[in-house]
Formats: C-alpha cells, sequence, structure tokens
C-alpha cells in the first residue's frame, strides 16, 4: 500500500531533493518504511533468529543516516529550473537520535539484540549528531567510523564480573591500530574542521598534531579500562598525547615527502589572494621547534622511566648530552640567529647545565667528584659570553664601518639595541639555569635530609624491637645490630660524599639568580619597587652552610627575604633623595621656593624613622627570641610619619612594612609566650 502511493503521487515527478532525484529518495524511503515496520515482527521471532533483528536495525539506521545526511547536506530542490532554500530541520536530527537510542536500550534490556548490535547501533545513532557541528558532507561517515573504532573499550567490554570482558594484549595493539588507521581515514575531516574554527587552512603540523592527539585521547580508555595494572601502557599514553600537544602548539614544519595532499587540502591552499594583497612575507625559521618537541619528550621518557637513565650511568651521559645540544640549538637559532659566535658558548652552557642537573638528581660513583667542576665552568661561562657577546658584534661592525653619515649612525644605533637585546636575552637564560639548579640542590638536600630522619628512626625501632625480644636467636639479633650501623654509616657517608658541596654550589647559584633577576628588573622595568617583593622569595632557596653565613639555618630560612627588601628599599630611597637632590627635581620642596637640602634633611630623616621596626623585626626573624610585648609597639608610631610626610613612595612603603613588621612581630611574640604557658 505504503509502495502504491508513493509510485502514483511521487514516481514521476521531476524533483530533485537534497542532491538526487525524487524517484531515488522515494526507494529509500520505502525501503526504510519496510525495515521499520518489519522490525516489530521480527522482534518477536524466537532468541536463535534475533539476528534478523539486529541486522534489520542496522540496515534501518544506515538508510536513516543516509537520507538525514543528503537532507542536511543538500538544501536545494531543482524543479524545472526554480530552486528555492529546504532547510532540514535540526531537532529532526536530534529527535530521531533520541528515538534511536531509547530503541535500542529497551531491545538490549529485552535481549532482543545482542551487545554487537547495540554497539554499532549506538555509534550510528551517534555519528548523525555531527552534522550539528561541521558542514562537511562525509562527516556522518567518518564519525562513524571513528566511533566504531574508539568504542569497543567501553561498549564491548563492559561486563566486570567475566573475565572474557577484559581484552587480552593481542586485542589491545589490535583495537590502537584500528583506532589510528581510523583517525587517518578522518584526516580530511579534521582538516576541514581545522579550518572552520580558525578561519584559515591548518599548518601540516597541527594537522598532525591533532591526529596524534585525537589517536591518543581515543586509546585512553583502552588502557584505563583494560590495561590499568600495565605501566608501559599508560607511559606510551602520555607520550603519544604529549607528542600531539607539542606539534600542536609548535607547528613544526614537515617535509613534503611526508605530507598528504588531497583535492581538498590542495584546494584550501591553493589560493593567490593572500599574496596578491600581502606580498610575500619573510617567515622565521621553524625548524628548531622540532629541537625543542625532542627535549620535551626525552624528558617525559625519562621521567616516565620509559628510557631507563635511573639505571644505566651511560645512557643517563648520553641522555644528558642530548637533552643539552638539543635545547643549546634551539636556544641559538631562536634566540640568537644573528650572532654566530655565541652559538658554541651557549651549546657548552646548556650541556654543563643539563648534565649538572641529570647527575645530580641520579648520581653516580664519580659524578660528586665532577659536578663541582662543571658548575665552575659554568659561573665562568656567565661573564665570558656577556660580554664576548657585545665585543665581537661591535668590533665586527667597526672593521666594516665608518661611522660619518647619517645612514651609519643608525646603524650603528641598530647594532647597540640588538647588542643590549642579546645580552638581556643571555642574563634571562643565565637566571632560569642558576633557579634550576639551586631548585635541584634544595630538592636533593631535602631528600638527604628526609632519609636521615627515617633512618635514624628505622633504626630506633630496631633497638626498641630488640629489646623487647628476649626469645630471638643470638645470630638473628647480631644481624639487626649490623643492619642498623650499616644503614647509619651509609647514610653518614653518602650526606659527606654527597651533600659536602651540594649547600655551597646552592648557595651560589641562588644568590647569582637573585642578582641576575636585580639587573633584569633594572634593565626591563626601570628599577620597579614592586620587583623586590616577587625577587626576594627567591633567596628562599639558600641552604644551611657554615662557609656561606656562620649559624644560618633553617630557622633563619626567612631573614635573607625581610632584611633583603628592608636594604633593597632603603638604598633605592636613598639613590632617589641623591638623583633628586643632584639634578635640581626636589619635588614640592622646589615648587615652595626651598633649598634642595631641606628636601633631602627632611626625607632621610623621615626614612630614618622607619629602621628601628625594620631592625627588630629582622633580628627577630633571625633568632625568634622572645621578646617583650610592648617593643614593637612602642616602635610602631614611628612608622606614620614617613607615611603621611614623606615625598617619595618608597619611604612609605618602609613605613607601611614597618607597620606591619611591628604587628607580624607583636602577634609571634604573643603567641609564642601562650604556648610556653601550656607547658608551665
Amino acid at each position: 500500500m505504503v509502495m502504491w502511493f508513493v509510485m502514483h503521487n511521487f514516481w514521476d515527478l521531476n524533483v530533485w531533493l537534497a542532491g538526487m532525484s525524487l524517484k531515488s529518495f522515494c526507494k529509500l524511503i520505502v525501503a526504510d518504511v519496510v525495515l521499520a515496520i518489519a522490525i516489530p515482527g521480527l522482534a518477536l521471532l524466537p532468541s536463535k533468529l534475533h539476528f534478523l533483528t539486529e541486522v534489520g536495525l542496522i540496515c534501518h539506521a544506515l538508510l536513516l543516516c543516509h537520507i538525514e545526511n543528503r537532507f542536511f547536506s543538500y538544501s536545494s530542490i531543482y524543479y524545472y529550473g526554480l530552486d528555492d532554500d529546504v532547510m532540514y530541520p535540526s531537532y529532526m536530527v536530534i529527535l530521531t537520535t533520541i528515538i534511536g537510542f531509547a530503541l535500542v536500550r529497551r531491545l538490549s534490556v529485552d535481549h532482543r539484540i545482542g551487545p554487537k548490535a547495540v554497539w554499532i547501533l549506538t555509534c550510528l545513532y551517534s555519528s548523525k549528531l555531527s552534522m550539528l557541528f561541521l558542514t562537511s558532507k562525509s562527516v556522518v561517515w567518518v564519525s562513524a567510523i571513528l566511533l566504531l573504532a574508539i568504542s569497543p573499550p567501553l561498549l564491548l567490554y563492559r561486563d566486570k564480573s567475566r573475565t572474557a570482558s577484559k581484552m587480552k594484549a593481542w586485542q589491545g595493539y589490535a583495537h590502537a591500530t584500528v583506532v589510528a588507521l581510523s583517525v587517518w581515514f578522518c584526516r580530511e575531516t579534521i582538516f576541514e574542521a581545522l579550518q572552520w574554527w580558525n578561519g584559515r587552512p591548518p599548518s601540516d603540523g597541527l594537522l598532525l598534531g591533532f591526529c596524534i592527539l585525537l589517536t591518543g585521547l581515543a586509546c585512553v580508555p583502552i588502557v584505563a579500562l583494560h590495561f590499568s595494572h600495565v605501566m608501559s601502557a599508560k607511559r606510551c599514553i602520555v607520550l603519544v598525547v604529549a607528542t600531539g600537544l607539542l606539534f600542536i602548539l609548535m607547528q613544526p614544519p614537515i617535509p613534503l615527502s611526508w605530507t598528504y595532499r588531497s583535492e581538498i587540502i590542495r584546494a584550501a591552499r591553493q589560493s593567490a589572494d593572500d599574496i596578491s594583497i600581502y606580498g610575500f612575507m619573510a617567515s622565521k625559521p621553524t625548524w628548531p621547534s622540532w629541537l625543542l618537541i625532542l627535549a620535551i619528550l626525552l624528558t617525559l621518557a625519562a621521567a616516565t622511566s620509559v628510557i631507563p637513565i635511573k639505571y644505566i650511568v651511560e645512557l643517563r651521559a648520553f641522555y644528558a648530552i642530548a637533552m643539552g645540544i638539543a635545547l643549546g640549538v634551539y636556544i641559538s637559532a631562536e634566540f640568537f640567529l644573528q650572532a654566530a659566535v655565541l652559538h658554541a658558548l651557549i651549546v657548552v652552557t646548556m650541556v654543563c647545565a643539563s648534565f649538572f642537573v641529570v647527575f645530580t638528581h641520579f648520581p653516580s660513583a664519580s659524578s660528586t667528584k665532577l659536578l663541582p667542576w662543571v658548575f665552575a665552568l659554568l659561573v665562568a661561562l656567565f661573564p665570558v659570553t656577556y660580554l664576548l657577546e657585545g665585543q665581537v658584534r661591535i668590533k665586527s661592525f667597526l672593521a666594516e664601518n665608518e661611522f660619518g653619515d647619517t645612514g651609519e649612525e643608525d646603524r650603528k644605533l641598530t647594532t647597540l639595541l640588538a647588542v643590549e637585546g642579546a645580552r638581556t636575552s643571555l642574563l634571562g637564560l643565565y637566571a632560569a639555569i642558576f633557579m634550576l639548579i639551586a631548585l635541584e640542590i634544595k630538592y636533593e638536600l631535602a631528600s638527604l635530609i628526609r632519609e636521615k630522619s627515617f633512618d635514624k628512626g628505622a633504626i630506633r625501632h630496631n633497638q626498641s624491637g630488640q629489646s623487647n625480644s628476649v626469645g630471638f636467636p643470638p645470630r638473628m639479633r647480631f644481624m639487626q645490630q649490623r643492619r642498623a650501623s650499616s644503614v647509619s654509616s651509609f647514610t653518614i657517608k653518602r650526606m659527606a660524599a654527597e651533600g659536602a658541596w651540594m649547600p655551597a654550589v646552592g648557595n651560589v647559584a641562588t644568590v647569582m639568580c637573585f642578582a641576575i633577576c636585580l639587573i633584569l628588573n633594572v634593565n626591563l622595568t626601570g628599577g620597579s619597587n614592586q620587583a623586590i617583593f616577587f625577587l626576594a622569595p627567591i633567596l628562599l632557596l639558600l641552604n644551611q652552610d657554615s662557609d656561606f653565613v656562620a649559624g644560618f639555618g633553617d630557622k633563619q630560612r626567612y631573614f635573607p627575604v625581610a632584611v633583603t627588601i628592608s636594604i633593597y628599599l632603603v638604598l633605592t630611597s636613598v639613590y632617589s633623595i641623591w638623583e633628586d637632590v643632584w639634578h635640581g627635581n626636589a619635588g614640592w620642596g622646589i615648587d615652595i621656593g626651598g633649598p634642595g637640602w631641606f628636601f633631602a634633611v627632611k626625607n632621610l630623616a623621615l626614612l630614618i624613622l622607619t629602621f628601628p621596626s625594620h631592625i627588630l623585626f629582622n633580628r627577630f626573624v633571625w633568632t625568634y627570641s622572645k621578646t617583650t610585648d610592648s617593643t614593637p609597639l612602642l616602635t610602631l608610631p614611628l612608622n606614620l610619619p614617613p607615611i603621611v610626610i614623606s615625598d617619595l613612595v618608597k619611604i612609605r612603603v618602609l613605613g607601611l612594612l614597618g607597620i606591619i613588621y611591628s604587628v607580624a612581630q607583636y602577634i609571634i611574640s604573643r603567641q609564642q609566650y601562650i604556648s610556653g604557658m601550656k607547658y608551665i
């Protein structure tokens, strides 16, 4: 009856609907309706014939996806040369998808269809939703293939009560391979999605990065649900996802022989408008990004133990050298491309830094004797590289040119600015290196101290156990005593051998990092007052070292921060007063006709009023000795005149800090007093 109605009313119409003739569309509709009518009857058949229901549902879903894809992707009707826009509503796609999910759920609960049919139908109905976001004509089938490749770990192996629900190793490899092939098959759709998102064709590196990232994320369910106990699988997933993210962020250049140029990609990139409008633009070389990607991946591989540098000393050395060379060449090519003389020095610097950090974290038998010399070489390279950069470039420029005309003066100014910029970049590089070394040494010393305290606790526990175990045989008690003494001696020897030079080297690295940051603050911000509050915490990396400061320990770790802030603000205040008086810019003192010395004396006196609070607080931070409760409060009013009367912001900040220091010292002393009274 349905076929008779369709044939007598629509069969002979010369109408093109959704990119195909109405006759073809009627055939699809009739086939879909016949399947929809037959499925309820097939569902009532015995369980042995349920495969007919599954086949009917899958065919019905395929036809529905095809019809809706044609309706949604092709929106023109051609009737005797007249065309009009016809929109297949989006809510119909959502409605048919929801009905399909409900039907699959109901039949699955009633055991009318098996898990494989549920898997296929769920992927087909879900793929229809991709039409709402992407305009590609093949997005439905591409999404279906991708979902069929990704979803088996979630849909086919869900029964945790059965052992067979867990994948075997070969199944995991097979699914991962299918996922990778499916993502590669979907590369054109990924290209179109990225082009729609960015508004321009994506680069080859970006496209490859998204393919790798999508492959890694698609394999996460396989590892999380079925191979969660296999550490190598987790490490591989981390490396794959990290590789994809790095390709997306760095977008390295891909050789043409490695790229895939389909008709869609070639047509999207063959646009002469950019050249005709913007012309040819000189681009910065992007090949160094491969070196940065290599360095980061090597770091991740070492951190996840994919590369066993922890156990093989030779591999550790090759790893450190490779990391240093990769980072050195990247930094040289990316930031110092015009200064060829610096390339060798920067590579040597990065190799030394990498070698020092790696062998400090994973020491060997002979590395403890070599690392101080490596650090000394690193410190010696800093002034050599800094001075050589400017001298060589300026001398080469002077040898080639004679400064006489205006053009040469401009070139001279450009060269001087380039030298200044390169030197600033070098300062930032060495500040980062010394910061990394200081952090690494601080971490290693904390680990050694923690191990020592743990060993002492274990020895004490063994001794108490020996006193309680009278019935132990003499041989067992002797073995316990020998083990305890060997642990103690090993810890002391290790501290003496590995950690003897660490505090001094860490302190030198911390001080150099702080000094370089102060120089950068002057060069970049002109000596900002707020910067000291961000730079002074670097001194928290100082270690307990009798050669550095006698009596300095963990109890005094906040003293360098507090005293540095106070001294910096005092010195910069004195310099500001001298500069204003020397250059005749004494603020309101000149405006009212007062002499310059009045401005200087007034602000110096106000500056001196802030000293008592700072001196008391810094002494308190060093000793943490209890003071009378009234002492900090007595010095607090002295900070009010500098805040109200002073002409310099630095002195006002010192006064405000003095008030904060006095209040903090009073509160801490009060808490110490109350805590001490509890034990009396």
